[in-house]
């Protein structure tokens, strides 16, 4: 069974989807792709179908509370892995139907609901609910899942492992070329011809600004940026963020929102009312202009061949203030990735389709440029669906 859905994957018959809901927790992506080969290995990856599956509100406010610093017992944990999972699974089932696709082989990542930040004394260690297993019943196709644990295994820093995909996706677009994921974080890929990714987490993105839409708006995001762009960047309180331990240290890194969660937004929202940044448009405002600055300063203290274009991709890439700012602030030319012919929104679901192409297929993804891991290992954990 396996050795028939590998030949089906490389030859490009095969459907792959890859599933998710990012550190915003805003949904469930789902895009269905097909991949194409060349000497027998993935060579890229295209996109067929993509959707956007609101959770249901019982379960959002399970993974809102979670993500948010709630206390989480074993049994809850239990509970939430397995209803994640049936989620996640049942989101690739109704995108297939409605397009009339046969997909047989699912990535889904699982929920992030710990991640080390690089600070655990112990060693890094991660933790994402969602088991692969309820995954593949409920979509009815072989699943791979779980693909942080073995990278950390290897030495490394379990994110971001979007860089060992990006190549698949990103095929076509001119190198060098970093692509920037706006998503709860923002992480940087760094592609260049001949060599292997360069991939590092610069900071927050979402979870601060739309921590701060939630909190000051009474809304889950500001959408298109829209009260960002009233009001004023406070250089002062900027740099004071701009001071955190993280963004400082040198690759490899990766950060979550045990670093820049709930409590981190709340501190700073009141040392900013503390340096007189009060209203809601310029606390915004300026969040937008520090985040931007954590990506130029990161391209600029961090990359040694700069990239002739900056890609952006995720969420992010709709809020207009965000995207100003990185034009200001950044020597690279921006461009969203649809300009390059890649859905932002997608991008996340399709790097999770072509890691589990990758490990299906058997082909080593670890890479210590991109998280640390030492190289050679194939990330992710098997679900076997047997068409019972």
């Amino acid at each position: 069974m396996v050795q028939e859905l590998h030949a089906r994957v490389l030859s490009g018959e095969a459907l792959v989807a890859g599933v998710l809901s990012g550190t915003s927790a805003d949904g469930i992506d789902v895009g269905v792709a097909r991949c194409a080969s060349e000497c027998g290995r993935l060579a890229r990856i295209e996109l067929v179908a993509f959707a956007t599956t609101p959770f249901e509100p019982e379960l959002a406010r399970d993974v809102r509370a979670v993500l948010d610093g709630e206390p989480c017992d074993l049994r809850r944990a239990a509970l939430l892995s397995r209803d994640l999972g049936r989620a996640f699974g049942r989101a690739v089932r109704a995108l297939a139907e409605r397009e009339r696709l046969a997909v047989e082989l699912v990535g889904s990542p699982g929920q992030t609901v710990y991640h080390h930040d690089g600070v655990e004394r112990s060693g890094p260690a991660t933790l994402q609910l969602g088991d692969g297993c309820f995954v593949a019943e409920e979509a009815r196709a072989t699943t791979v899942s779980d693909f942080r644990q073995r990278d950390l295994a290897r030495g490394g820093e379990g994110a971001p492992i979007s860089a060992l995909a990006d190549d698949l996706i990103f095929h076509a677009t001119p190198k060098p070329c970093a692509i920037l994921n706006l998503g709860g974080m923002a992480n940087l890929t760094i592609l260049s011809e001949g060599a292997p990714p360069l991939a590092f987490d610069t900071g927050p993105a979402n979870a601060l600004l739309d921590g701060l839409a939630r909190r000051l708006l009474g809304r889950e995001f500001d959408r298109d940026g829209a009260t960002a762009r009233t009001g004023r960047v406070h250089d002062a309180w900027v740099r004071e963020l701009g001071q955190h331990e993280f963004l400082r240290r040198a690759p490899p890194k990766s950060t979550g929102r045990d670093t820049f969660g709930a409590a981190w937004v709340d501190a700073a929202i009141a040392r900013g009312r503390a340096l007189g940044v009060e209203s809601p448009a310029d606390l915004l405002a300026s969040s937008v202009d520090f985040v931007a600055r954590s990506v130029a300063d990161a391209l600029r203290s961090f990359v040694d061949v700069q990239p002739a274009w900056l890609v952006l991709a995720g969420g992010g890439v709709h809020n207009l203030a965000l995207v100003d700012a990185l034009a200001r602030r950044c020597a690279q030319p921006v461009a969203s990735s649809e300009d390059f012919g890649v859905d932002p929104k997608a991008r996340e679901a399709l790097v999770f389709a072509g890691l589990a192409a990758r490990a299906l297929l058997g082909e080593p993804t670890t890479e210590p440029r991109a998280t640390g891991a030492r190289a050679g290992s194939v990330l992710g954990k098997l679900s076997l669906w047997s068409g019972a």
